[in-house]
Protein backbone atom coordinates (compact mmCIF):
# COMPACT_ATOMS: atom_id res chain seq x y z
CA UNK A 1 0.00 0.00 0.00
CA UNK A 2 1.08 3.51 -0.93
CA UNK A 3 0.06 6.66 0.20
CA UNK A 4 -0.32 9.41 -2.10
CA UNK A 5 1.56 11.95 0.02
CA UNK A 6 4.48 9.67 -1.03
CA UNK A 7 3.65 9.56 -4.44
CA UNK A 8 3.50 13.40 -4.65
CA UNK A 9 6.63 13.83 -3.10
CA UNK A 10 8.79 12.00 -5.34
CA UNK A 11 7.19 13.89 -8.11
CA UNK A 12 7.38 17.30 -7.20
CA UNK A 13 10.98 16.93 -5.78
CA UNK A 14 12.71 14.79 -8.47
CA UNK A 15 10.29 14.29 -11.67
CA UNK A 16 9.43 18.09 -11.35
CA UNK A 17 12.31 19.75 -10.74
CA UNK A 18 15.15 17.76 -11.57
CA UNK A 19 14.62 15.24 -14.46
CA UNK A 20 12.02 17.51 -16.64
CA UNK A 21 13.21 21.19 -15.22
CA UNK A 22 9.34 22.03 -16.02
CA UNK A 23 9.09 25.98 -16.09
CA UNK A 24 6.79 27.45 -12.63
CA UNK A 25 3.53 27.76 -14.50
CA UNK A 26 4.06 24.26 -15.37
CA UNK A 27 4.78 22.99 -11.97
CA UNK A 28 1.85 25.27 -10.24
CA UNK A 29 -0.62 24.15 -12.27
CA UNK A 30 -0.05 20.35 -11.78
CA UNK A 31 0.53 21.83 -7.77
CA UNK A 32 -3.21 23.48 -7.71
CA UNK A 33 -4.43 19.92 -9.57
CA UNK A 34 -3.76 17.73 -7.01
CA UNK A 35 -4.53 20.13 -4.34
CA UNK A 36 -7.93 20.25 -5.81
CA UNK A 37 -8.24 17.00 -6.47
CA UNK A 38 -7.22 16.09 -2.78
CA UNK A 39 -9.84 18.85 -1.35
CA UNK A 40 -12.44 16.90 -3.32
CA UNK A 41 -11.97 13.20 -2.53
CA UNK A 42 -11.67 14.91 1.45
CA UNK A 43 -15.20 16.38 0.70
CA UNK A 44 -17.21 13.68 -0.38
CA UNK A 45 -15.72 10.89 1.12
CA UNK A 46 -14.52 10.30 5.35
CA UNK A 47 -10.95 10.20 3.96
CA UNK A 48 -8.26 12.55 5.30
CA UNK A 49 -5.59 13.64 3.19
CA UNK A 50 -2.90 11.86 4.96
CA UNK A 51 -4.50 8.73 4.53
CA UNK A 52 -5.42 8.82 0.71
CA UNK A 53 -3.45 5.63 -0.94
CA UNK A 54 -2.62 5.54 -4.50
CA UNK A 55 -4.95 3.11 -4.87
CA UNK A 56 -7.77 5.50 -4.16
CA UNK A 57 -7.29 7.27 -6.97
CA UNK A 58 -9.40 5.54 -9.33
CA UNK A 59 -11.34 5.82 -12.77
CA UNK A 60 -14.76 6.75 -10.47
CA UNK A 61 -12.80 9.45 -8.55
CA UNK A 62 -11.21 10.81 -11.13
CA UNK A 63 -14.02 11.19 -13.36
CA UNK A 64 -16.01 12.31 -10.42
CA UNK A 65 -13.72 14.99 -9.92
CA UNK A 66 -13.73 16.03 -13.27
CA UNK A 67 -17.40 16.52 -13.97
CA UNK A 68 -17.09 18.36 -10.27
CA UNK A 69 -15.03 20.97 -12.29
CA UNK A 70 -16.85 21.29 -14.93
CA UNK A 71 -20.87 21.61 -13.27
CA UNK A 72 -19.13 23.45 -10.25
CA UNK A 73 -16.48 25.38 -11.08
CA UNK A 74 -17.51 26.46 -14.85
CA UNK A 75 -14.19 24.84 -16.12
CA UNK A 76 -13.70 24.96 -19.36
CA UNK A 77 -12.99 21.89 -21.39
CA UNK A 78 -9.95 22.70 -21.73
CA UNK A 79 -9.18 23.31 -18.27
CA UNK A 80 -10.74 20.32 -17.49
CA UNK A 81 -8.64 18.57 -20.08
CA UNK A 82 -5.52 20.27 -18.24
CA UNK A 83 -6.29 19.15 -14.92
CA UNK A 84 -6.41 15.40 -16.83
CA UNK A 85 -3.38 15.77 -18.00
CA UNK A 86 -1.50 16.71 -14.93
CA UNK A 87 -2.88 13.81 -13.32
CA UNK A 88 -2.21 11.61 -16.10
CA UNK A 89 1.38 12.40 -15.79
CA UNK A 90 2.04 11.67 -11.91
CA UNK A 91 0.50 8.70 -12.19
CA UNK A 92 2.21 7.36 -15.32
CA UNK A 93 5.68 8.44 -13.28
CA UNK A 94 4.33 6.41 -10.53
CA UNK A 95 3.75 3.47 -12.44
CA UNK A 96 6.98 1.91 -12.39
CA UNK A 97 7.68 1.90 -8.60
CA UNK A 98 4.42 1.07 -7.97
CA UNK A 99 2.72 -2.22 -9.90
CA UNK A 100 0.29 -3.35 -7.45
CA UNK A 101 -1.74 -0.37 -8.69
CA UNK A 102 -1.01 -0.60 -12.15
CA UNK A 103 -5.02 -1.70 -13.32
CA UNK A 104 -6.26 1.14 -11.47
CA UNK A 105 -3.70 3.71 -13.04
CA UNK A 106 -4.52 2.15 -16.22
CA UNK A 107 -7.84 2.61 -16.19
CA UNK A 108 -7.68 6.36 -15.62
CA UNK A 109 -5.28 7.06 -18.06
CA UNK A 110 -7.58 5.80 -20.31
CA UNK A 111 -10.03 8.36 -19.43
CA UNK A 112 -10.60 9.92 -22.72
CA UNK A 113 -10.00 14.03 -23.15
CA UNK A 114 -13.04 16.21 -23.39
CA UNK A 115 -14.04 17.36 -26.63
CA UNK A 116 -13.23 20.85 -27.68
CA UNK A 117 -13.86 23.14 -30.13
CA UNK A 118 -12.01 26.09 -31.66
CA UNK A 119 -14.55 28.58 -32.02
CA UNK A 120 -13.32 32.11 -33.45
CA UNK A 121 -11.83 34.31 -30.71
CA UNK A 122 -14.43 37.40 -30.44
CA UNK A 123 -13.40 40.55 -28.82
CA UNK A 124 -15.26 42.93 -26.57
CA UNK A 125 -16.33 46.35 -28.32
CA UNK A 126 -15.95 49.87 -26.16
CA UNK A 127 -19.55 49.15 -24.54
CA UNK A 128 -18.97 45.42 -23.68
CA UNK A 129 -15.25 46.68 -22.12
CA UNK A 130 -17.08 49.40 -19.91
CA UNK A 131 -19.75 46.90 -18.63
CA UNK A 132 -16.95 44.44 -17.63
CA UNK A 133 -14.92 46.70 -16.02
CA UNK A 134 -17.97 48.10 -13.91
CA UNK A 135 -18.68 44.94 -12.73
CA UNK A 136 -16.46 44.28 -9.84
CA UNK A 137 -17.88 45.26 -6.53
CA UNK A 138 -15.00 48.11 -5.82
CA UNK A 139 -16.59 48.40 -1.90
CA UNK A 140 -14.88 45.24 -1.74
CA UNK A 141 -11.16 44.84 -1.74
CA UNK A 142 -11.22 41.39 -3.61
CA UNK A 143 -13.82 43.58 -5.76
CA UNK A 144 -10.87 46.64 -6.39
CA UNK A 145 -8.73 44.06 -7.43
CA UNK A 146 -10.32 41.92 -9.89
CA UNK A 147 -11.17 45.65 -11.32
CA UNK A 148 -7.20 46.29 -11.83
CA UNK A 149 -6.88 42.85 -12.87
CA UNK A 150 -9.30 43.16 -15.73
CA UNK A 151 -7.92 47.16 -16.73
CA UNK A 152 -4.44 45.54 -16.94
CA UNK A 153 -5.32 42.49 -18.91
CA UNK A 154 -7.06 44.35 -21.55
CA UNK A 155 -4.64 47.93 -21.30
CA UNK A 156 -1.66 45.13 -22.33
CA UNK A 157 -2.53 42.12 -23.69
CA UNK A 158 -0.63 39.94 -20.95
CA UNK A 159 -1.35 36.21 -21.34
CA UNK A 160 -3.00 35.13 -17.79
CA UNK A 161 0.23 33.19 -17.18
CA UNK A 162 1.62 36.79 -17.29
CA UNK A 163 -1.03 37.72 -14.56
CA UNK A 164 -0.01 34.95 -12.46
CA UNK A 165 3.32 35.73 -12.13
CA UNK A 166 3.44 39.11 -11.62
CA UNK A 167 5.00 40.95 -8.58
CA UNK A 168 4.70 44.60 -7.17
CA UNK A 169 8.61 44.68 -8.43
CA UNK A 170 6.95 44.12 -12.28
CA UNK A 171 4.98 47.16 -12.47
CA UNK A 172 6.77 50.51 -13.21
CA UNK A 173 4.92 53.78 -12.71
CA UNK A 174 7.39 56.51 -13.56
CA UNK A 175 7.08 58.84 -16.49
CA UNK A 176 6.74 56.12 -19.06
CA UNK A 177 4.73 53.45 -17.00
CA UNK A 178 5.37 49.97 -18.28
CA UNK A 179 5.07 46.05 -17.18
CA UNK A 180 7.99 43.71 -17.73
CA UNK A 181 7.28 39.98 -16.65
CA UNK A 182 8.59 36.39 -18.24
CA UNK A 183 6.58 35.42 -21.03
CA UNK A 184 6.00 32.34 -23.28
CA UNK A 185 8.49 30.57 -23.95
CA UNK A 186 10.48 32.43 -20.16
CA UNK A 187 11.35 35.34 -22.93
CA UNK A 188 11.20 38.51 -21.44
CA UNK A 189 8.88 41.21 -22.25
CA UNK A 190 8.34 44.89 -21.43
CA UNK A 191 4.63 45.99 -21.96
CA UNK A 192 3.91 49.82 -21.86
CA UNK A 193 0.71 50.62 -20.06
CA UNK A 194 -1.35 53.66 -20.23
CA UNK A 195 -1.46 56.97 -18.00
CA UNK A 196 -4.97 55.93 -17.39
CA UNK A 197 -3.99 52.31 -15.97
CA UNK A 198 -0.98 53.92 -14.35
CA UNK A 199 -2.81 55.80 -12.33
CA UNK A 200 -5.19 53.45 -11.26
CA UNK A 201 -2.29 50.99 -10.68
CA UNK A 202 -0.88 53.50 -8.36
CA UNK A 203 -4.26 54.00 -5.93
CA UNK A 204 -4.18 50.23 -6.14
CA UNK A 205 -0.91 49.69 -4.57
CA UNK A 206 -1.59 52.05 -1.89
CA UNK A 207 -4.21 49.20 -0.46
CA UNK A 208 -2.14 46.40 -2.31
CA UNK A 209 0.88 47.25 -0.16
CA UNK A 210 -0.43 46.68 2.89
CA UNK A 211 -1.13 43.18 2.51
CA UNK A 212 1.87 39.99 2.64
CA UNK A 213 3.51 39.00 -0.17
CA UNK A 214 4.75 40.42 -3.25
CA UNK A 215 2.04 39.01 -5.92
CA UNK A 216 0.44 41.69 -7.61
CA UNK A 217 -3.12 39.62 -7.50
CA UNK A 218 -2.89 37.89 -4.49
CA UNK A 219 -5.44 35.42 -3.20
CA UNK A 220 -6.84 35.20 0.53
CA UNK A 221 -3.57 34.14 1.79
CA UNK A 222 -1.15 36.52 -0.02
CA UNK A 223 -0.05 33.79 -2.36
CA UNK A 224 -0.97 34.53 -6.53
CA UNK A 225 -4.17 33.63 -7.59
CA UNK A 226 -4.12 30.43 -9.02
CA UNK A 227 -5.41 30.17 -12.96
CA UNK A 228 -8.64 28.44 -11.74
CA UNK A 229 -9.50 31.38 -9.94
CA UNK A 230 -8.84 33.89 -12.26
CA UNK A 231 -11.23 32.21 -14.43
CA UNK A 232 -13.62 31.65 -11.89
CA UNK A 233 -13.86 35.64 -10.95
CA UNK A 234 -14.09 36.63 -14.81
CA UNK A 235 -16.91 34.26 -15.51
CA UNK A 236 -18.58 35.97 -12.48
CA UNK A 237 -17.89 39.53 -14.01
CA UNK A 238 -19.01 38.20 -17.31
CA UNK A 239 -22.32 37.29 -15.47
CA UNK A 240 -22.40 40.45 -13.89
CA UNK A 241 -21.74 42.51 -16.86
CA UNK A 242 -24.30 40.66 -19.19
CA UNK A 243 -27.12 42.21 -17.03
CA UNK A 244 -26.36 45.75 -18.17
CA UNK A 245 -25.14 44.90 -21.23
CA UNK A 246 -26.60 41.71 -22.97
CA UNK A 247 -24.28 41.04 -25.86
CA UNK A 248 -21.14 40.16 -23.57
CA UNK A 249 -23.83 36.88 -22.80
CA UNK A 250 -23.48 36.04 -26.64
CA UNK A 251 -19.52 35.61 -26.37
CA UNK A 252 -17.29 33.06 -24.75
CA UNK A 253 -15.36 35.45 -22.49
CA UNK A 254 -11.63 34.03 -21.07
CA UNK A 255 -8.93 36.00 -20.57
CA UNK A 256 -7.75 35.26 -24.29
CA UNK A 257 -11.09 37.18 -25.18
CA UNK A 258 -9.10 40.52 -23.18
CA UNK A 259 -6.24 39.75 -25.09
CA UNK A 260 -7.64 39.57 -28.58
CA UNK A 261 -9.54 43.27 -27.14
CA UNK A 262 -5.94 44.82 -26.26
CA UNK A 263 -4.90 43.72 -30.07
CA UNK A 264 -8.03 44.88 -31.41
CA UNK A 265 -8.03 48.15 -29.93
CA UNK A 266 -4.51 48.43 -31.32
CA UNK A 267 -5.81 47.93 -34.26
CA UNK A 268 -8.29 50.59 -34.19
CA UNK A 269 -5.50 52.65 -33.00
CA UNK A 270 -3.38 52.73 -36.35
CA UNK A 271 -0.80 50.58 -34.68
CA UNK A 272 0.74 48.35 -37.42
CA UNK A 273 -0.68 44.95 -37.33
CA UNK A 274 2.56 43.41 -38.01
CA UNK A 275 3.82 45.27 -34.52
CA UNK A 276 0.45 43.95 -32.82
CA UNK A 277 1.35 40.42 -33.63
CA UNK A 278 4.96 40.53 -32.04
CA UNK A 279 2.54 41.99 -29.18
Amino acid sequence: MTYLTSALQAFFTDYVHIQRNLTPNTIASYRDTWRLLIKHICTTTPTTADQIRLEDIDRDTVTGFLDHLTRERANTPATRNARLGAIRVLLAHTLPDHPEAAETIRRVLTIPPAKTTKPLISYLNPQETEALLAAPDVATWTGRRDQMMLALAINTGLRISELIDLTTNNIHTQSSPYVECQGKGRKHRITPISTTTRNQIRTYLQERNRLPGNAFFPGPHGNALSRDAIEHRLATHVRTAAKTCPSVDSKHVTMHTLRHTTAMNLLHAGVDITVIALW
